[in-house]
């Protein structure tokens, strides 16, 4: 994370939802700078998920504000947020297995000869674009028209990651990227997050109940329970903290590190 970064990205002031009489959100305040991995922690319930719901225009917030880059917004739909330069990557990907990664990477916007949606696609264009910015944070594909089934967890996160970046994302929004994959591809994810946070200019936010890959990735951590922050700092900031516990691993942290340094 550059120093110098000042203005956030994306932020939320006073942010709260409900739902009939229960309070899922209570005034949650987040600040999100380019460049930065941002830790979003907290335990089933504490409200993570409402929270990237309302980022990504899939809930209307009861109350508070969002700011990006400086700006008041407010979405209607999940459109209204890609359009705004928000990039969710959910934990079911939204890939179809069965089709090629080139059709995936696109999914709904093709490149073609004409102006009609029914033109003919240009393949090798696509093919290229594909290949090369999946490439650019990581994963070098052999063969573009593979079917999707045919990767790996990790390489299938990669495709969505460099996917929601080639469509402009600015704030790239992580739900739990690591949760359903064995240790290997765990850390492929991980170098992948890594290598977007070298471009220097995207925010990510990292939704995990994972602490440990959280320590080794994150610059900057809120921490939410029961709908509210109960905790925030920069990964400088926490050493030595009392939250420094919650996130404990030991010698296990030290060797993950070593292996995401490789």
């Amino acid at each position: 994370m550059a120093d110098n970064a000042t203005t956030p990205l994306i932020e939320t002031r006073g942010l709260v939802k409900k739902f009939g009489s229960f309070t899922a959100l209570n005034g949650v305040d987040l600040t999100v700078y380019p460049g930065e991995v941002h830790a979003l922690l907290g335990d089933n319930g504490a409200g993570k998920s409402t929270l990237i719901k309302i980022l990504s225009g899939v809930f209307k917030p009861t109350d508070g504000e969002i700011i990006v880059e400086g700006r008041p917004v407010s979405f209607a739909s999940p459109r209204d947020a890609t359009n705004a330069g928000i990039g969710t990557v959910y934990q079911d990907l939204a890939l179809n297995a069965l089709t090629s990664v080139t059709r995936n990477f696109f999914l709904g916007r093709e490149i073609t000869h004409f102006s009609s949606p029914f033109g003919l696609l240009k393949m090798g264009e696509m093919d290229r674009i594909a290949t090369e910015e999946m490439a650019k944070i990581g994963i070098n594909v052999a063969d573009p028209n593979q079917p999707v089934g045919t990767m790996s967890g990790g390489q299938r996160q990669t495709l969505a990651i460099a996917r929601a970046i080639y469509f402009g994302a600015k704030v790239l929004i992580l739900d739990e990227p690591t949760s359903a994959l064995g240790q290997k591809q765990q850390m492929e994810v991980l170098k992948t997050i890594r290598k977007v946070q070298k471009l220097g200019d995207i925010a990510i936010i990292l939704i995990t109940h994972n602490e440990i890959h959280a320590r080794l990735i994150a610059d900057r951590f809120t921490f939410l329970s029961l709908g509210e922050v109960i905790g925030r700092g920069t990964s400088k900031e926490l050493e030595g903290d009392d939250i420094k516990r919650l996130m404990a691993g030991g010698a296990e942290i030290g060797d993950l590190a070593k292996e995401l340094a490789d």
